[in-house]
């Protein structure tokens, strides 16, 4: 195990305001955990007005606890008991370092948090200000759907505060509303009285530290007699020792105590805190002290391990940063704090349901075409023909148990479906991330095998850390649709091994691979073992997979035989276009502008009286329709220049990004109006 250490400065989208002052921005440091292929992540992020722990030195000592941690291979706590954020950083990196085992790094605990089974409920966090800015705050919070709200108060003239909370209060009662407040220690002993005594007036839950810590006789005569219960924050700092936690309560008797792992002791400081709270019937809950997200993650997933979340919780403040660590997939849905995004809870359900349809009883399962060439058709697969399937691609591909697969296809088509079947197969660890055009923004390291689209791959390539991840994976499959020579070009000098895919939805995923990396790729596409191809007398490939299918399959792909055993595809027999006597395929044209343009576009044809058919190129209204016009002139043949190019809201796809040719054929017929060019 090894070790990096990469400070970080945060900066506030507006100025935090509390009664000790204000933050603009603050400093942070991640500590990279990295042992074999795998990388833990952890957060140091102490306060330098309010840790105890916050030194001018912070990089020395960090470096110092990493490498006690590498040379002991676990914390040693009494060491460094008096440096709780470092404490917090440590525990953190490794637990993500274990996840990252499991093939998640940003998942620490397995928990129904974790499970996107249940959110946490937080509090809605209202900064101090000016009077208008706080209504303004409080307004924001409310209409989002908070119904516990906090309030920090002491920066303004009390009565102000009163007022507004007083406003508060006359519109929502105590049962649609809770209000906390959290004073900081901004008020004396006798003012902190008189406070109380208002706060109870309107029914307020609860106010944080009401006076400075350290003065624990004061603080124990106002617990004894406060109105209002009473939470000890600050006060917690700098107590890092067992016997004087245990001192502290037992003095103080708080009606409640508020856990911050990065100021009071890391996880296992917090739980030391909540064993002795409980014993004395001391309630307490947890926030988040302006951690990025990789902070706020972990004691998020913490929360959720240790306490009852429906209890409203202080995690919300990986928002009030501009620029936050992005990989993190926490979603707030008004007051609820998830674990996923509901994208992705939607996206894994979708998986845990096929999982669960494909161990059922039944032999059979429900597949949809995807539609490129007219209608998706429906109809029903055996479960039998897909684990053969499975089994072909994970010999081909030397995969084994234990590796990570990333599904990132949707679910409601065969490639996403037949991922999810080669993990359970091959007892893969299966890595589900909602399909979008960029599979890896938040992933953190490279799965062993993946399988994308064209479109996904191209993507992908405009983000330098994404292609990282994209390079380092071991086997990458590319399906649903032809690759342009230009994307080809540039993942020929990929590292490991990268394959453009031949199949359908009738033959349960691909039956043949083309190697597209190494020297200069494969032309032909190679059949899997068990799988034979030949021509029709009209050049139509027809294949013959026994394990897939019992019948032959006779596509529309017009394809080229190689004395090797492999084929090329030209295109499909019904996007041959007759134009003027000479007959011209739509995908080989498509792919020669391809490799010349990086403005999208899609061929269609439509009737001509003089020519029979004519091609016609759709573009994106507002591209540049002279430059695909000056491609074409330049690389095409005249024959297979279009005689029109068309302006579309929308280029026609199908909902796996394939060209959907019988629109594109209907919107240039529309727009024409007449079959004549």
């Amino acid at each position: 195990m090894h070790y990096t250490i990469q400070p970080c400065v945060l900066r506030f989208k507006q100025p935090a305001t509390t009664s000790r002052g204000t933050y603009l921005d603050r400093k942070i440091w991640y500590i990279h955990l990295h042992e074999g292929n795998f990388h833990g992540l952890g957060e140091c992020a102490p306060l330098y007005d309010l840790s105890c722990d916050y030194c001018e030195d912070m990089y020395g000592q960090i470096d110092k606890a990493c490498r006690s941690l590498v040379d002991l291979g676990r914390i040693d706590y009494e060491a460094w008991a008096d440096y709780p954020s470092i404490v917090f950083a440590l525990e953190t990196a490794l637990l993500s370092l274990r996840g990252a085992q499991r093939g998640n790094n940003l998942c620490l605990f397995d928990n129904a948090f974790t499970r996107c089974e249940t959110p946490i409920t937080i509090n809605g966090l209202v900064w101090m200000g000016s009077y208008d800015e706080m209504v303004a705050r409080v307004e924001e919070k409310l209409k989002g759907g908070f119904k516990c709200i906090k309030i920090k108060i002491g920066a303004i003239a009390f009565d102000r505060e009163l007022a507004l909370l007083t406003s508060l209060r006359r519109r929502f009662p105590t049962e649609k509303l809770q209000i906390r407040v959290d004073a900081n220690g901004g008020f004396s002993p006798v003012e902190a009285r008189e406070v109380l005594e208002r706060l109870h007036e309107l029914d307020v839950h609860s106010i944080e530290q009401p006076i400075r810590q350290h003065q624990w006789a004061q603080m124990a005569r106002l617990c004894r007699e406060t109105p209002v219960p009473i939470a000890l924050d600050e006060e917690l700092i700098g107590i890092n020792r067992l016997e004087d936690k245990q001192r502290l309560l037992d003095t103080v008797m708080p009606q409640y105590i508020i856990l911050k792992p990065t100021l009071h002791g890391g996880i296992y400081g917090c739980e030391q805190w909540i064993e002795e709270a409980r014993r004395r019937n001391i309630g307490f809950w947890i926030t988040s002290a302006l951690e990025s997200n990789v902070g706020l993650n972990a004691i998020s997933q913490w929360a959720a391990q240790t306490t009852d979340c429906t209890f409203p919780q202080g995690l919300g403040t990986g928002q009030l940063f501009e620029k936050n660590f992005s990989l993190t997939d926490l979603s707030l849905e008004g007051d609820k704090l998830w674990f996923r995004s509901e994208q992705q809870r939607r996206f894994e359900k979708e998986v845990a349901r096929f999982e669960n349809e494909f161990r059922s009883a039944s032999s059979t399962v429900e597949m949809k075409t995807s539609g490129s060439t007219g209608r998706p058709k429906k109809f029903l697969a055996e479960k039998s023909r897909m684990i053969s399937s499975a089994e072909a691609t994970l010999s081909f591909l030397g995969l084994k148990k234990g590796d990570t697969a990333l599904l990132c296809l949707p679910m409601d088509y065969v490639a996403g479906k037949m991922m999810v079947v080669r993990s359970m197969v091959g007892e893969l660890r299966l890595v589900s991330v909602s399909p979008s055009s960029h599979p890896f923004r938040t992933l953190d390291f490279s799965p062993v095998f993946a399988a994308l689209t064209p479109m996904q791959v191209v993507e992908t390539l405009t983000n330098a850390r994404e292609t990282s991840l994209m390079k380092g994976v071991r086997q990458l499959i590319i399906g649903g649709g032809p690759l342009s020579p230009s994307l080809e070009e540039k993942l020929r000098l990929f590292p490991n091994n990268v394959w453009s895919t031949y199949g359908m939805t009738e033959t349960l995923s691909h039956i043949a691979m083309r190697r597209v990396n190494g020297g200069s790729g494969e032309r032909g596409y190679k059949p899997l073992p068990g799988v034979e191809v030949t021509l029709t007398e009209d050049n139509r490939l027809c294949i013959n997979a026994p394990r897939v299918s019992d019948e032959k399959i006779v596509t529309n792909d017009l394809a080229e035989l190689m004395a090797d055993g492999s084929f090329f595809v030209m295109g499909r027999k019904d996007n041959v276009v007759c134009s003027g006597g000479i007959k011209l395929q739509i995908e080989l044209i498509e792919r020669k502008l391809s490799s010349h343009t990086s403005l999208p576009f899609v061929l269609t044809s439509v009737a001509d009286e003089k020519l029979g058919e004519a091609l016609v190129l759709l573009y994106r209204e507002g591209d540049d329709v002279s430059t695909l016009e000056s491609v074409c002139r330049e690389v095409l043949d005249r024959y297979e220049v279009p005689r029109r190019f068309l302006p579309v809201d929308a280029l026609p796809l199908t909902e796996t990004q394939k060209p959907d040719r019988a629109f594109a054929k209907a919107i240039a017929d529309r727009i024409l109006g007449v079959n004549k060019i």
